[in-house]
């Protein structure tokens, strides 16, 4: 159950599930409150006025706040969780805080889990025999952090107070003293945010003190040889014994490698690294994480977790700081994974006070789909298949130097190449959209998706075009390069594009049917992913991938899930949003939907182009 919660005097209202603390609920509302501890009942700073709906008092409570604040209504809202409709005081942030522009256009108040304080602690004598741990807590007790320290900081910290003169910079992960440095090394913080893609990983070093990206790199994942998509990758560690092992390992070595390069790049320095935000589908995380991912590969599709999950990075083989820790955001679904919860905190969808309905499609071999406004927001993911990745196209391939990306057909076929005026090799997903979407728009290709043959073209088309249509093997195609190039669009080839974009329109409509709205209510079409930034929008609307929208409702997002993981990397606040995600968007499960299937049928078909140009 959800209930509304209004703050003043912001006149910000919105609504959320019972047991979310007055912070968090602040947080997903995009209203900032003070706090430097996360929210964890320490620093006594994000006191707000519960007018209505006030709780019991804490301990917490009565340790930061008087008994007359605490009579007035005044409770740490970071321990105040809804229970009822409530009426929240905020007092105004004393300081501006510090924000950058991240995501889709989304202003972030940096507040990164890991903090550096440089302290100047007094030396110990014999008046003061106050333990050098003890010294140190109680120093960063008194900024606002209840820490505490594990056995490698303790073995390191005599030698680094004295040689220091009891100067140092503590570093402070979430609650934990992960590092006691000498001097002042303020100024240099770093975190490193990952996107687990099944093809693709790419990683991009941030500096946690002004949200700047010190540099971004990808590469292809190690894992790609033991199968192209989750469910070959999830066989292969049913059928091999070391299965699991060897697919961990090889994404742990990518990612060292992917951090060698960063680090060649940027000029940072390994030790200064201090966190991982990984993101990616609940298969990826799991073979991160060395868990078993064959269940989810089965009916019921079961993860063995959902949940963010934080660990030492040490514990997978990351060659970070010592003390860094990983962490990821949680899964939605089987699915629909941290990925597309890094996409949602990205966009805002979901979030946004403006009430707009908006429609966010990851393309890929699993179409993953969100749908809705700040009162209701779902998420499902249709299995669209290999064909957007270039994959079982005649002529198909990755998106690489060489490969058509964008097509224009007129009197004749003109073809724009990934790295410019090169001899086309083949052709990738956005040129294979193109493709068909201009055949649909000039009469080559029927609603059905069949490619029609030179006499029936004969008179409707140039008679450039008409001698582009041949047989390959007695197959119907239509050539897209020079003869002797031989690139062909073939009618398997549409039939393949007609499949896997008729299971994304298909869970796109399920999700319409469930909210009770149709295209024309739709303020915004998000494409995601790195396919979803090069897809010409208009091409994606011919084929009837996206809903039939003004061209202009529909915005590549580029890669939101690797914005996402930078965001949750910097805010401690957004992280939280992130983690509470799965309690506001609700997922529905398409194999379980009746329906699915007569939609799906409905869905192969191409849109009518002509007549509603």
């Amino acid at each position: 159950m959800k209930f509304e919660i209004k703050f003043l005097p912001q006149n910000l209202t919105t609504h959320a599930p019972e047991g979310t603390t007055v912070f968090n609920a602040a947080n997903w509302a995009g209203l900032a409150i003070d706090s430097t501890c996360g929210g964890r009942g320490t620093c006594g700073k994000c006191k707000v006025r519960m007018l209505q709906g006030a709780n019991s008092i804490t301990d917490a409570d009565r340790r930061y706040l008087s008994e007359a604040e605490l009579a007035e209504g005044w409770r740490l809202s970071c321990r105040a969780p809804v229970h009822t409709e409530s009426l929240v005081e905020v007092p105004r942030l004393m300081t501006s805080p510090k924000a950058a522009l991240l995501g889709y256009g989304r202003h972030v108040v940096l507040n990164p889990n890991v903090a550096k304080l440089y302290l100047e602690l007094a030396e110990p004598s014999l008046e003061d025999q106050q333990p050098d741990l003890a010294r140190v807590l109680t120093a960063l007790d008194k900024e606002g952090y209840q820490a505490h320290a594990d056995v490698a900081v303790w073995r390191a910290l005599p030698k680094t107070l004295r040689e220091s003169d009891f100067k140092i910079t503590a570093v402070v992960c979430g609650d934990e003293l992960i590092a006691v440095e000498p001097g002042d090394t303020t100024d240099r913080l770093y975190g490193l945010a990952l996107d687990i893609g099944t093809t693709t990983v790419v990683g991009a070093l941030v500096d946690l003190n002004t949200g700047a990206v010190a540099a971004v790199q990808s590469t292809l994942n190690g894992q790609a040889p033991y199968g192209a998509d989750v469910i070959s990758r999830s066989s292969f560690t049913m059928t091999e014994p070391d299965g699991l092992a060897i697919l961990q390992t090889r994404i742990v070595e990518t990612i060292n490698t992917l951090l060698d390069q960063l680090l060649a790049t940027s000029g940072v320095a390994r030790e200064n690294i201090y966190e991982t935000v990984a993101v990616g589908n609940a298969t990826m995380l799991h073979l991160l994480l060395g868990i078993d991912p064959a269940p989810i590969s089965v009916a019921p599709f079961i993860p063995t977790i959902e949940q963010q999950v934080t660990l030492p990075a040490s514990d997978i083989g990351l060659r970070l700081h010592p003390q860094a820790t990983l962490s990821t955001l949680p899964h939605l679904g089987a699915y629909v994974g941290a990925d597309i919860v890094a996409g949602v905190l990205a966009t805002g969808i979901g979030r946004e006070k403006d009430e707009k309905l908006r429609l966010y499609i990851d393309v890929g071999t699993n179409g993953e789909i969100v749908l809705g406004s700040s009162r209701r927001t779902l998420a499902t993911a249709a299995p669209a298949g290999p064909a957007f990745e270039g994959a079982q196209i005649r002529c198909g391939m990755r998106a690489s130097d060489g490969a058509i990306e964008g097509v224009q057909v007129n009197h004749d076929v003109q073809l724009q190449m990934i790295g410019g005026d090169l001899r086309p090799i083949g052709i990738c997903g956005s040129g294979l959209v193109d493709a068909v979407a201009q055949l649909i728009e000039c009469g080559l290709v029927d609603s059905s998706g069949l490619l029609l043959r030179p006499e029936q073209a004969r008179g409707r088309v140039s008679d450039t075009l008409v001698n582009r249509l041949v047989e390959v093997n007695g197959v119907r195609a239509f050539l897209l390069s020079a003869p002797e190039e031989g690139i062909v669009l073939t009618q398997p080839d549409i039939r393949a594009l007609q499949f896997a974009k008729g299971a994304i329109a298909a869970g796109v409509a399920v999700l319409m049917d469930y909210l009770g709205v149709t295209a024309k209510d739709l303020d915004e079409v998000l494409l995601a992913g790195s396919f979803g930034s090069y897809i010409n929008p208009a091409s994606a609307r011919a084929i009837g991938l996206v809903p039939w929208v003004p061209v202009e409702r529909i915005v590549a997002v580029g890669n939101a899930a690797g914005e996402g993981a930078k965001i949750a990397l910097l805010s401690f606040r957004e992280r939280e949003a992130a983690n509470r995600i799965p309690e506001f968007v609700e997922y529905v499960e398409l194999s379980g939907r009746p329906e699915f299937n007569e939609v799906f049928t409905e869905a192969l078909s191409f849109p009518n182009v002509k007549r509603k140009a």
